[in-house]
């Protein structure tokens, strides 16, 4: 009997040193983490931005080991904050997510708003950051993902083309007035063209400024040669010019005018139909997506 469990654990042994190096090697070349799975309880307590360690794994001389390895490690490529979420990731901050093998992004996720697992693109809220940016800055994107910033097209173009996504914009006026768009379909293209926007099926608690208006459009930045987005000093999917800008200069206190700014057209965070005017802009703005069939966890 000693004989024959010596023999098993030997071969124990070597079939989960082979696994840990496919593990290893899985690490290195996906540019995921690779890691035993905590409790749910635990990870529910982690803060953002916080990465589980390994659990303890123990068996018996009965198991399988691989079957084993399987079942208690899983493979940490979180794609965006929808994936974070299922993943037990429940506190709202800063995640690091996977666009590609060996290339991560720090995202801003929101993980309260309507249950949750939101990957936010855009935000506004103080002027800290100037969006009168030009295409390569639009497409790599700017600002801080705690404050005001773009995430970048090309992020975007990814993050939207890996499955069926939905947009949620929130908006809030100088008189703390809070309203939401959501749209049930949202993708933009690639580079080439454009970064075109396809968005529809509309619902929320404002009237749709947005998909009506701005869908099909094609991306433009002042340099591009957009008179639009020359005028209105922003990138945006511009369509003669718009309806909705959220990308537009910052005003504080909201209303502001063409002669008052010496300007050619109106240029503010715009949504119209929040004032049915152009000439109103926005105190606080966020854009961002989730994938269309995501579904909450209820706490039991």
């Amino acid at each position: 009997m000693l004989r024959v469990h010596a023999a098993l654990l030997y071969e124990l042994q070597a079939q989960l040193r082979n696994l840990s190096a496919t593990v290893h090697r899985m690490s290195r070349t996906t540019g995921c983490a690779i890691r035993a799975t905590p409790p749910l309880g635990m990870r529910d307590t982690l803060p953002p931005g916080t990465h589980a360690t390994n659990t303890a794994v123990s068996w018996t001389l009965d198991d399988d080991p691989e079957t084993l390895m399987l079942h208690r490690y899983l493979s940490f490529c979180p794609s965006d904050c929808a994936s974070l979420y299922h993943n037990g990731f429940r506190r709202s901050g800063v995640y690091t997510v996977v666009m590609s093998p060996g290339a991560t992004l720090p995202v801003y996720c929101d993980m309260e708003t309507e249950g949750g697992g939101w990957t936010l693109f855009q935000r506004r809220r103080d002027g800290t950051v100037s969006f009168n940016r030009g295409w390569t800055e639009y497409r790599e994107g700017f600002g801080e993902p705690r404050g005001e910033h773009w995430l970048g097209n090309q992020h975007l173009h990814l993050l939207s083309n890996q499955g069926h996504y939905s947009l949620r914009i929130d908006l809030q006026d100088w008189s703390h007035a809070h309203r939401h768009a959501l749209y049930h379909n949202f993708r933009i293209e690639n580079e080439e063209n454009q970064y075109r926007l396809h968005v529809s099926g509309f619902s929320g608690t404002v009237e749709d400024s947005f998909g009506w208006y701005h869908d099909q459009q094609g991306f433009s930045t002042p340099d591009t040669g957009n008179i639009c987005a020359e005028i209105s000093h922003s990138g945006w999917w511009f369509h003669q010019c718009f309806y909705a800008n959220l990308n537009g200069v910052y005003y504080k206190g909201g209303r502001y005018s063409l002669k008052a700014q010496n300007l050619l057209g109106p240029d503010g965070i715009v949504w119209f139909s929040w004032k049915d005017s152009d000439f109103y802009s926005l105190k606080a703005v966020t854009m961002m997506i989730r994938p269309r069939n995501f579904r909450p966890r209820l706490s039991p």
